[in-house]
């Protein structure tokens, strides 16, 4: 059993200290996640690693109870409060300079590797992957393991339990409806 599964079920046993441990020992695959998602220029020029690292941390503290079980569980838990924190920034960011006003996007096929790096695009993305994973909800977790995450096919199928061919099939049909979302 690895030392963040360990850390994790001493949090759900009630050690107060292990909280903190547990972050600390997460704290360069975490940064390795905010890297990953903030790369390229910085989809969202108001937040950097560190930050969001530390928000994500202050975000768990708050809600006083970590559910994940094991290690690919924390961490798709912490990939879902990075994207919280981003959609917060960017939602606080447009209001403040813009108004509110989304403009229409339109994305190819591969929206992974060719997303516009502005604060409507990601907000954008944001809300169509909220109706995916409404409508589709196994899909919008593989498009958010890959967007956010920043996992590869082969860590998602690891985590998930199914093949790497079958996250190939969802992550092509995730993308097909999340365009469809973002062209309606």
């Amino acid at each position: 059993m690895g030392e963040i599964t360990q850390l994790l079920q001493q949090v759900h046993a009630g050690d107060a200290g292990a909280r903190n441990a547990l972050f600390a020992a997460a704290y360069d695959d975490l940064c390795r996640m905010a890297r990953s998602r903030l790369r390229d220029g910085g989809r969202n020029a108001m937040l950097e690693t560190a930050s969001l690292v530390n928000e994500c941390y202050l975000r768990d503290a708050r809600a006083g109870e970590v559910r994940a079980a094991n290690r690919q569980a924390f961490f798709c838990y912490a990939s879902r409060v990075m994207e919280s924190v981003i959609l917060d920034a960017v939602r606080r960011q447009r209001a403040e300079r813009r108004g509110g006003n989304a403009a229409h996007v339109t994305l190819s096929d591969e929206i992974v590797a060719n997303l516009a790096a502005d604060e409507a695009t990601t907000q954008t993305v944001l809300e169509a992957l909220e109706v995916l994973e409404d409508s589709e909800p196994p899909l919008g977790r593989i498009i958010l393991m890959r967007y956010f995450g920043g996992y590869s096919e082969r860590e998602i199928a690891q985590a998930l339990g199914v093949t790497e061919r079958t996250i190939q099939r969802h992550s092509r049909k995730g993308r097909l409806l999340l365009k469809a979302v973002l062209t309606e």
